[in-house]
């Protein structure tokens, strides 16, 4: 009988993202109503908005209809429009509560979401019961499916009728049993660019991780406009976008202006979509160039952006652009510091060589190390961090590029009195043109990424790392 008065409810089930819900249902004598799916109120209790794009209903005609157990690669939000059912839910994902189990008998009153890789299953305790689910993705051949045997002794799930006395399809029955089940893989990670700086660093990072996959830009081109059928993109968590067109001062050119508009913002926009209408969360890395650098104090993630140049106003457009997908996480760093050549490294091959070099000594903000960046990303990932822009850098104190350079020398055995503090303006005045504008103040607020759990390492700490032999 179906429980007429209740309140809209959320209950734990013990399998991680498997809720159960009860559901609000008005009867009178012509018969009851309900909302069944009603996406404001059930996302403002806590359930992720996950997007369905197929309602299937399954009628079964006589009691003791058994089906199950299978595990698709989508998530299911699973409800009764009449009868009444005990359900099963295993989960069959790879992780430590794979075999789980979860049972609850469910009525038009009760719904219960199913997360991608939870094996599902039910036997009807009513004639002409109308089994019901919302999924978020369509079937496809290509997709990999995880099933394990309604029988298996070591779950043990006490059916309220045999399963000898019931209809079960021969497919059900031959099932394999949990030992021989494959766990089913999590949704993978895309990591674009990821033969850059940033990119080495987040091979490094998630060396660990089998669903991580590392594409570089001749494999896999922003600007293409396949991208967006180049992959099957529902089989993916996360897209982390660790490639960006990043020559400041090329930029300013007729054709550096239209390379950084296509790779930095067209791209961008299709990734951004391709993330929204698929459900992946989008990791995106910004720039401080997306100010002008005349804020007195630390940047935060809440200020308008006011780009100088033709990059960062590129970068600037590109993170718009990521805003809008439900699911992202902007990540904006300066100062970036990786393998490869970089200001450090020719720092310490000047001071090596005898060279007293000019450097420049009214920009301040603090050195990034992609290592840095790369475990900053992972944490916000795996934590599960609220979606939104994330300032992310080293640590302590701010300094000057000449700064910097005069702490390179000191640590690589050299007079740090040797490096010369100048202007911006007398830096470039000799420089060919184009010389894009910088921003004069590039430090970040970290707060908010301190918030959420991540301590950012001491950039002096990373620097000495850095240089370590």
């Amino acid at each position: 009988m179906t429980e007429f008065g209740k309140q809209l409810a959320s209950v734990e089930t013990g399998i991680p993202g498997l809720v159960l819900w009860d559901l609000p249902v008005h009867g009178d004598s012509r018969g009851w109503f309900k909302e069944n799916w009603q996406r404001e109120k059930m996302t403002a209790l806590g359930l992720q908005d996950f997007g369905p794009v197929q309602n299937n209903i399954s009628f079964n005609d006589a009691v003791g209809t058994t089906r199950g157990i299978h595990a698709e690669p989508w998530d299911k939000w699973v409800s009764i429009a009449s009868g009444r059912i005990f359900g099963a839910w295993v989960d069959l994902r790879e992780g430590p509560t794979f075999g789980k189990v979860f049972t609850a008998e469910i009525d038009p009153s009760r719904a219960i979401f199913v997360p991608r890789g939870v094996g599902n299953a039910y036997q009807t305790l009513e004639a002409d019961t109308a089994y019901v689910y919302l999924v978020n993705d369509h079937w496809s051949p290509d997709a990999t499916y995880t099933f394990l045997n309604l029988a298996d002794e070591t779950i043990s799930i006490d059916w309220p009728i045999a399963l000898d006395q019931v209809e079960i399809s021969a497919k059900d029955l031959a099932h394999p049993r949990l030992a021989d089940v494959m766990p089913m893989q999590p949704r993978k990670t895309l990591v674009l660019g990821a033969n850059g700086q940033l990119g080495r660093a987040l091979r490094a990072e998630f060396a660990d991780a089998r669903h991580v996959e590392f594409t570089s830009r001749d494999e896999l081109d922003l600007t293409s406009p396949g991208l967006g059928s180049a992959r099957r993109w529902r089989d993916y968590g996360v897209i982390i976008n660790a490639g960006a067109y990043t020559a400041v001062d090329l930029a300013e050119t007729p054709k550096g202006r239209r390379d950084a508009w296509a790779a930095n913002v067209n791209g961008v926009a299709l990734l951004s979509r391709i993330a929204a209408e698929n459900g992946i969360t989008l990791v995106h890395v910004s720039s401080d160039y997306v100010f002008d650098g005349t804020h007195d104090g630390e940047h935060s993630e809440e200020e308008p952006y006011s780009p100088l140049g033709v990059y960062g106003q590129t970068k600037a457009a590109g993170d718009v652009a990521v805003a809008t997908v439900p699911r992202h996480y902007i990540v904006r760093t300066s100062w970036v510091i990786g393998q490869g050549n970089n200001f450090v490294r020719t720092m310490a091959s000047l001071a090596d060589r005898g060279v007293d070099p000019k450097v420049v000594d009214d920009q301040v903000g603090r050195l990034t190390f992609t290592d840095e960046i790369a475990r900053g990303i992972r944490h916000l990932i795996e934590s599960n961090s609220p979606y939104g822009v994330y300032n992310l850098t080293g640590a302590g104190e701010p300094c000057s590029w000449a700064g910097i350079a005069r702490r390179v020398f000191e640590l690589s055995g050299h007079d740090p009195h040797r490096v010369t503090g100048v202007s911006t303006e007398e830096y470039f005045s000799a420089a060919p043109a184009p010389i894009a504008p910088r921003p004069a103040n590039s430090v970040l607020d970290l707060s908010k990424i301190i918030g959420a759990g991540f301590v950012p390492t001491d950039a002096d700490a990373s620097l000495m790392a850095y240089l370590r032999p």
